[in-house]
């Protein structure tokens, strides 16, 4: 199934964690200490991320399966949790298994709605208008509307970055500089079990159910030294399944400028689309 394939493309990224998870009141954040270790870095980068208010996100996810072949996610998110939360999600390439979804997709969460733009599911649900509007409260409706609104889902910050302290292996590998800053770049595994069980209790079976299909995972992060992670990556596999996802952060607490489609452009969910 499409919602399927996309899932195991993108699990890694974010382990399906609802956006809203990120907030905080901004952060003054103080330069890392050089001689903390590599664990306790990493807990004061989980905790600095849970205060960033704002970011722009790049992720690229790589997969390979057995049965359906390699297959490829490309995006990029901005995100804002005041002065309300809200989430501008394009996704440039949806590939698996050499079928693609032309044009991509967009999604944008702002207030009690998310809007979709996707041209293969206008054409599946049978919408008239570029964008189709879905009150939040229906985001468990129809399986592939779902599946592009989960996407909003795998960027997020702060839950990639709660994960990796469930690590009892991560080391220092050096310094590098990442987007223009300087970095130290750390490596790790977590198990997926562990992992999930940092996160907040509403949250852990949607991750735990996208996890599934891998075992451990190893990872990478580049923090920098206001403790803020500028680049992560993930790797996982299982019964021959392999999944590599690279994100990089930037625009940490800056202004982003997230606005909903043009309300001549947007359309209702057809009433006969059923669940």
């Amino acid at each position: 199934m499409l919602k399927r394939r996309i899932s195991l493309a993108t699990a890694a990224a974010g382990a399906a964690l609802v956006a809203v998870t990120v907030a905080g009141c901004g952060t003054n954040a103080q330069p890392i200490q050089v001689n903390l270790a590599a664990s306790e870095v990493l807990t004061q980068a989980a905790q600095k991320t849970a205060e960033v208010t704002s970011y722009t996100v790049d992720a690229v996810v790589d997969v390979k399966h057995p049965q359906e072949g390699s297959g490829k996610v490309q995006g990029r998110m901005l995100y804002q949790s005041k002065p309300q939360l809200a989430v501008d999600l394009t996704i440039d390439t949806i590939d698996m298994g050499g079928k693609g979804l032309p044009g991509g997709a967009r999604a944008v969460l702002q207030g009690d709605a998310v809007y979709v733009k996707v041209e293969a599911l206008k054409q599946l649900v049978g919408a008239e208008k570029p964008w189709i509007k879905v009150p939040l409260t229906e985001v468990g409706g129809p399986g592939e509307i779902k599946t592009y609104l989960d996407q909003i889902q795998q960027f997020d910050l702060a839950a990639v970055t709660k994960m990796v302290t469930a690590s009892q292996d991560v080391k220092a590998a050096g310094n590098e500089t990442v987007g223009g800053v300087d970095t130290t770049h750390y490596s790790g595994t977590f198990p997926v079990d562990a992992a999930v069980q940092q996160l907040p209790a509403d949250k852990q079976e949607a991750a735990r159910s996208n996890l599934a299909e891998l075992k451990d995972i190893k990872f990478d992060i580049w923090v920098g030294s206001d403790g803020l992670p500028r680049k992560v990556a993930l790797n996982g596999a299982k019964e021959g399944a392999t999944m590599d996802a690279t994100l990089l952060f930037k625009g940490f607490n800056e202004a982003v400028n997230i606005q909903t489609p043009p309300a001549d452009q947007i359309g209702e969910l057809p009433k006969n689309v059923s669940n």
